[in-house]
């Protein structure tokens, strides 16, 4: 059979990436799985399966297995990792604001920034975080930051005032892939496809899905749509296609450090936007997996898949989904060793990511930091929903769980006419 890997544009073989969780070094089978309609190649292969695994490599993303632990309330954590985080500062705010619309002002402070490890915690998982530490502290100045991610309706009249169109929408260019088929330059995404029935957690193979056609405006592919969910996070969206939304609305990504300051809501250390527990008083704070991953999702905290913004509690900040629901993309370019550049600075002021990236997993493939976990987050698979956790992703990659939030600088917000949410 041939090798399809050597067939396939470089951006549909490393967008399966975006999904975050934890290391899985495990060697697995090299197979092609379905024989029915086509993809991306010159194999006839099932729309809902991906390809050869060997064109991944293996240690280019982090894959978890089941921890084995049960969710509930991480109350060891202030007795180990919190010691490593100091209060924040947060800065005075002005008596009056002025607020751009469907924005929220973040004054801007000190804090401590990073992750604990949150192996042996309950609920906690197995995968230690290395590139959430060491936690250090930054200081970013005040900024607006969009209560919630960015909508189908506002995205769509984006497109509708620009006509532009998204990177999954556009047909590879044989400049891009000069020795790719035809037949291979075809756009579409990676879409989440659970299997019927529970699976091993070692091959995420079974529930990820190349999908011809799959874009914004059909999240899961041709035969879906946006209808009626206008209020909806707008996803199959790349770095590049949320940074050309932000320039037009006015805004622009927020930095990774804004972004959790943003997201702690003026706590310190916390594992959530809300706290430090996950079910505070039994309620649900947030859209993430529950039930068996990846096969079946309860909806026990009232959604299966994604959920429209504002249908959960905001932080202390006036921000919504802050953790779960869509991953959000930041400005900075991924290092795994960026935190590490940092330590020695008594404090940080307004970082703004490494100069380029470097995963070394994949050091030839351009990532930018992406966070908050989304609806496939569960601590049976991954646990990136805690506030101090990171993410990373190829810069012209998308996927039906990654979405965006801009922010404004307070001085250009307050002197232009920032475009209406």
């Amino acid at each position: 059979m041939e090798n399809l890997a050597k067939y396939l544009p470089i951006s549909v073989l490393y967008i399966i990436l975006i999904f975050q969780s934890c290391q899985d070094n495990k060697n697995r089978a090299n197979k092609l799985a379905g024989d029915t309609t086509r993809i991306p190649g010159k194999v006839a292969v099932k729309e809902s399966t991906l390809v050869k695994e060997s064109i991944f490599p293996r240690s280019a993303a982090s894959f978890c297995r089941p921890s084995g632990l049960t969710r509930s309330d991480s109350a060891l954590f202030m007795d180990g990792g919190g010691r490593e985080f100091i209060k924040t500062v947060a800065n005075l705010s002005p008596k009056v604001i002025s607020l751009p619309e469907g924005m929220k002002f973040i004054p801007g402070g000190e804090f401590s920034m990073g992750g604990v490890n949150p192996v042996g915690m309950n609920g906690g998982g197995h995968e230690q975080m290395n590139d959430a530490r060491p936690v250090h502290r930054v200081r970013v100045d005040a900024f607006y930051m969009d209560a919630t991610a960015v909508t189908n309706r506002q995205f769509a009249a984006f497109v509708k005032a620009t006509g532009y169109i998204t990177v999954a929408e556009q047909k590879p260019t044989r400049e891009e892939f000069p020795t790719a088929p035809e037949e291979n330059l075809v756009a579409g995404s990676v879409v989440f496809t659970p299997p019927k029935q529970k699976v091993a957690l070692n091959d995420y193979f079974q529930w990820w899905s190349y999908i011809k056609g799959a874009n914004w405006r059909h999240p899961e592919g041709p035969k879906s749509n946006t209808t009626g969910k206008d209020d909806y996070p707008v996803v199959q969206v790349c770095w590049e296609d949320a940074a050309a939304y932000a320039r037009w609305a006015g805004k622009r990504l927020p930095t990774e450090a804004e972004w959790e300051f943003a997201a702690r809501g003026g706590l310190s250390g916390d594992l959530y936007p809300w706290g430090n527990k996950l079910k505070p008083g039994g309620k649900w704070m947030a859209n993430i997996f529950e039930g068996s991953f990846p096969n079946q999702d309860s909806g026990n905290d009232g959604y299966i898949g994604l959920a429209p913004v504002k249908k959960f509690p905001a932080n202390g900040y006036g921000l919504y989904d802050m953790a779960g629901n869509v991953w959000e993309w930041c400005n900075d370019w991924y290092r795994t060793d960026y935190y590490a550049t940092l330590a020695n600075n008594k404090i940080s002021v307004n970082p703004a990511g490494p100069p380029n990236s470097y995963d070394p997993d994949e050091p030839d493939i351009k990532k930018k930091v992406q966070r908050g976990g989304s609806f496939l987050c569960t601590d049976q698979y991954c646990t990136r929903y805690m506030v101090g956790t990171r993410g990373k992703g190829d810069y012209r990659s998308a996927s039906n769980h990654i979405g965006f939030r801009c922010v404004a600088d307070v001085k250009a917000a307050s002197a232009s006419k920032l475009a209406s949410n």
